[in-house]
């Protein structure tokens, strides 16, 4: 298949999965959850925070939305608790219930078993997941096996195929130097041999941009749909989404650009409007 196959194919897929080539996908980062260090709110306060963010991104034109506990620090690896993924279920059930666009779940970190389950439960169409494929060390500590195999097994047994799995390509917050006789385009392509529906690429870290070689190797190299997935901004939302298939924004829809804060209606707007000038 030529390139020019592959990323026709890798449109169609992105289209199917997101609703729309160049798809904008919203980031809610839910408030810190029951049980975590930094929880101080109901449940009841929870899904209020996130209903509002949901609104303002769906009015301002997104075409997706994400839900992500991030506000859970420090996190545990692999394994949270049945608090965590019961919440994030009400929560995405609730978001369900409010809008029929496509709907992602990710927990961190890397409990990607979990969020399988809570999308599925919930009607959502995808999740994001760390730690696919190869080793890697993160604040969490070692990542030590590459979770492509249990999770998929897991999501055929509890009858979840139509749950598309977008897979981190050298995991942000993380160190590789386990993996760094590799090159970036082994790791991409490692995550379509090993069955993932997508390939996120990102910066270092929240916010950081994506290193635009990185971005344009992982396009030349696979048939899934590549997405941007840190550091997309108003002023390189047209420029990134003339390569990738999609962006997932968060900090730049927030309150003065940091992630912890609300989403804000004029800044989400703005970037709907930078994507859909250049690219109606």
């Amino acid at each position: 298949m030529n390139d020019r196959a592959d990323r026709r194919l890798a449109e169609d897929r992105t289209g199917r999965i997101l609703g729309r080539h160049r798809a904008l996908v919203g980031m809610i980062h839910v408030p810190a959850l029951p049980g975590t260090p930094r929880s101080d709110s109901s449940l009841d306060e929870i899904i209020a925070r996130t209903t509002a963010d949901a609104e303002i991104l769906i009015q301002s034109g997104f075409d997706a939305l994400i839900i992500e506990n991030m506000h859970d620090l420090p996190y545990l690896k692999r394994e949270v608790g049945p608090e965590i993924i019961a919440s994030m279920t009400v929560v995405a059930k609730t978001l369900r219930q409010m809008t029929d666009r496509p709907l992602g779940i990710q927990i961190l970190a890397g409990a990607n078993k979990a969020a399988i389950a809570v999308a599925h439960a919930a009607g959502c169409q995808f999740i994001r997941a760390e730690g696919f494929a190869f080793s890697s060390v993160a604040d969490e500590g070692l990542l030590e096996t590459a979770d492509a195999a249990p999770l998929l097994r897991y999501r055929r047994n509890i009858g979840a195929d139509d749950i598309a799995i977008f897979a981190d390509a050298c995991k942000k917050h993380s160190a590789h130097a386990i993996t760094s006789d590799l090159s970036f385009d082994e790791h991409v392509e490692a995550l379509e041999f090993m069955g993932a529906d997508g390939a996120i690429v990102t910066g270092t870290a929240t916010g950081k941009p994506v290193d635009g070689g990185d971005l344009q190797v992982a396009t030349r190299c696979s048939s899934l749909p590549i997405l941007v997935g840190s550091g997309v901004d108003r002023d390189s939302v047209a420029d990134l989404l003339g390569t990738a298939d999609a962006v997932i924004v968060g900090s730049a829809t927030k309150e003065d650009g940091e992630w912890s804060r609300p989403v804000d209606a004029g800044e989400a707007e703005t970037l709907v409007q930078a994507a859909r000038t250049a690219h109606a």
